[in-house]
């Protein structure tokens, strides 16, 4: 089996997490694992094993024919069966497809908003599902979604999986700021609809910087209204010094291994890697309860789970789970139990290719 995952950009995403997871774990069980890039290369970069036959297309426009030429010499060079095409990547592996009929194409959906969509505002996608072996979810609200909306019936589930990595040795370590075994860590992008804005009100309305308890928000500032709200709301409530800023870190492992609690409170997720990598780093975890959220944890046994629309849930459970250390000792073992049974690196490998084989 030859398998090559193509992934618009290399930045540090969920979906670009798990483009570079894929081909990493597939490096070990089959013939050939390849990773291209299409637009953008980034921080994910250096997490590409040796082993796995990266390219970057260096696609220039929506309709490349230059980048997609490269891809085919790449396929044909390299003998590629399957096209693991994640997110977007989908319009360039059917541009290619139609001058390789004998590819096959595995849509993987990564977009968690996609099922509170309208068939009509992915009308695109729905019209090129006709070239799909088959579609991969994150999430059963995705699962839902694509079959009853695309032009393939073959969609599966495939939960996520994280690893630990080690940075480079010339990458900068990030020193988190704050007391040690009160920090709190929220590592999402800042942008729409990761809701920052929404643990920010609760831990000042909490008054956590009375009891030395820090936030710290980790993840790329795309420097429009969206982190001008975040930085106007810290300055407004005066939380400079306990409300930090890093931007986008590739040394993730090493962030998590100072924070003591982990939150996410998005509106809208898929299967969040980032729950998966608080797991294994220790920490214990405070989420939204949307996608696959609400599976991945149960509330009050291994996390602690709110509706992202409602404050006072929030606030209660982030109350919960800064006065009572022994609550967030068990809340981590078992979580991170959990993690290593069900979404290890091994059993979603072999899930995943077994649905290439009953493909083919």
């Amino acid at each position: 089996m030859r398998v090559v995952q193509i992934i618009d950009s290399l930045e540090l995403g969920g979906a670009e997490r798990m483009a570079v997871n894929y081909a990493n774990g597939l490096s070990k069980n089959i013939d050939f694992s390849g990773l291209i890039a299409t637009r953008k290369e980034g921080g994910l970069i250096n997490q590409i094993d040796s082993d796995v036959a990266y390219l970057f297309l260096q696609r220039k426009k929506s309709v490349d024919l230059n980048a997609v030429l490269r891809l085919r010499k790449y396929l044909v060079k390299n003998k590629i069966d399957i096209m693991h095409a994640h997110s977007s990547s989908f319009f360039i592996a059917v541009l290619v497809k139609l001058t390789l009929p004998r590819l096959k194409i595995f849509w993987h959906d990564h977009y968690g908003t996609r099922s509170q969509e309208t068939k009509k505002e992915n009308i695109f996608l729905v019209f090129l599902s006709t070239f799909f072996s088959s579609i991969f979810v994150v999430n059963l609200q995705l699962k839902e979604w694509n079959e009853k909306n695309l032009n393939c019936s073959n969609v599966i589930f495939i939960p996520n999986f994280t690893k630990s990595h080690n940075v480079s040795g010339s990458e900068q370590l990030t020193d988190l700021k704050g007391s040690e075994g009160k920090r709190i860590v929220f590592l999402a992008n800042l942008k729409n609809p990761k809701n920052h804005l929404l643990i920010l009100k609760a831990y000042a309305e909490l008054k956590l910087f009375e009891l030395d308890w820090s936030l710290h928000l980790i993840g790329r500032d795309y420097f429009d209204s969206y982190s001008e709200a975040i930085k106007d709301f810290i300055n407004a409530y005066s939380l400079e010094r306990y409300v930090y800023l890093y931007g986008e870190k590739g040394d993730i492992k090493n962030i998590l291994s100072q924070a003591s609690v982990g939150v996410l409170a998005s509106t809208q997720e898929g299967f969040p890697v980032t729950l998966l990598e608080y797991a294994l780093e220790n920490v214990a975890v405070v989420s939204t309860n949307v996608g696959y959220c609400s599976l991945l944890i149960e509330n009050e046994n291994d996390g602690l789970l709110f509706d992202p629309f409602s404050e006072l849930e929030v606030k209660n459970q982030l109350k919960k789970i800064i006065e009572d250390e022994s609550l967030r000792n068990t809340l981590v073992e078992k979580f991170k139990t959990k993690v290593l049974q069900h979404y290890s690196e091994e059993a979603v490998i072999e899930k995943l290719i077994l649905a290439y084989k009953k493909s083919k």
